[in-house]
């Protein structure tokens, strides 16, 4: 095999949904050295579990699995280049890291990686399939991204799909966030320093050529100036259009809990994750929290337990009732 394809997948970006995943992403996909492919999620979805043997066989079933996945064809693969991924391999493994060493390729660059945010919470199995990939987990205040998240999600996106979400988004918000974070911080934990990076999204957004330094350092690759110059030429900024449909460069207070969130949702998500905002050194607006909503962090924080580790997986019912 190519000695370049054995280095990929060179990187995963990690971190919850409305985090700036795509932000880090397209400053990466802008290094001279590296592309990364956007949200294909197909790893974990063709194995349909979290356990693999880095030498699991390459069958033809897994292989129609992965052909299958609606999302595979954000790789930018054709049918040839998947084949020859196949007959170049034997192993799961050895397979995608073709398939990324192809995709990097297609882009004149020596190494390619994967941006999927849910990957924050599949971690282990990535690292277990691929020891040599770096993982970097971006993190933002969760009260930022419960902002986006309302006006993101919905029944059939994100943690819309949960029945807690009907009556009380921002409470589902906070779980979700936390599930999220918790999981790579905690699987981060137990990698190398020189496998697993957390950056803060505001210090990103705040001093990017700084940050992105140290994270070129991270990742053992020269440092770009094209890295932070993403959106040069590629700005179009319109009424109603997203930072990210608009290409802004890094910008602060897209989202600002402190005016736009109201006192009683913060209090609510605080009561759910507070103390992992803490322990992240997000400042907290409230010490006690009021009673009623206290109340209604306990009813979220059942339905969270009665799922088993397993949200949404249940019928609409048996809702929480708003205080």
């Amino acid at each position: 095999m190519d000695k370049h394809a054995r280095r990929n997948p060179y990187l995963f970006v990690v971190g919850c949904p409305r985090s700036g995943t795509t932000l880090l992403q397209r400053m990466l996909d802008n290094h001279p050295e590296l592309a990364v492919a956007n949200d294909t999620h197909f790893i974990p979805r063709a194995l349909g579990h979290d356990e693999a043997d880095p030498d699991l066989p390459l069958t033809a079933d897994l292989l129609a699995r992965v052909r299958a996945y609606r999302r595979f064809p954000r790789l930018g693969l054709t049918d040839a280049e998947v084949d020859e991924a196949a007959a170049r391999t034997d192993t799961y493994a050895a397979f995608v890291g073709y398939l990324y060493h192809l995709f990097a390729r297609k882009h004149g660059k020596p190494l390619g990686g994967e941006k999927t945010p849910d990957y924050v919470r599949h971690l282990p199995l990535l690292h277990r399939l691929f020891p040599r990939a770096r993982f970097v987990h971006i993190i933002r205040d969760g009260r930022d991204v419960a902002l986006s998240t309302l006006g993101w999600a919905h029944e059939n996106k994100g943690p819309g799909k949960w029945t807690l979400w009907q009556d009380e988004p921002v409470g589902t918000c906070a779980l979700w966030w936390r599930w999220q974070v918790s999981a790579g911080r905690n699987a981060g934990a137990l990698l190398s320093p020189d496998r697993y990076y957390a950056l803060a999204y505001e210090d990103l957004v705040a001093q990017p050529e700084a940050e992105l330094e140290k994270l070129a350092l991270f990742l053992k690759l020269p440092c770009s100036p094209r890295m932070a110059a993403f959106h040069e030429g590629k700005t179009r900024p319109a009424p109603g259009r997203s930072a990210k449909s608009a290409w802004l460069p890094p910008t602060q207070g897209l989202r600002d809990w402190r005016t736009q969130m109201a006192p009683h949702e913060v209090a609510l998500f605080e009561a759910l994750a507070g103390d992992l905002l803490k322990a992240l050194g997000y400042e907290r607006r409230y010490h006690a929290i009021p009673p009623d909503v206290w109340a209604v962090a306990a009813q979220c924080r059942k339905w969270w337990a009665d799922q088993g580790g397993k949200p949404g997986r249940r019928p609409r019912a048996n809702h929480v009732a708003t205080s």
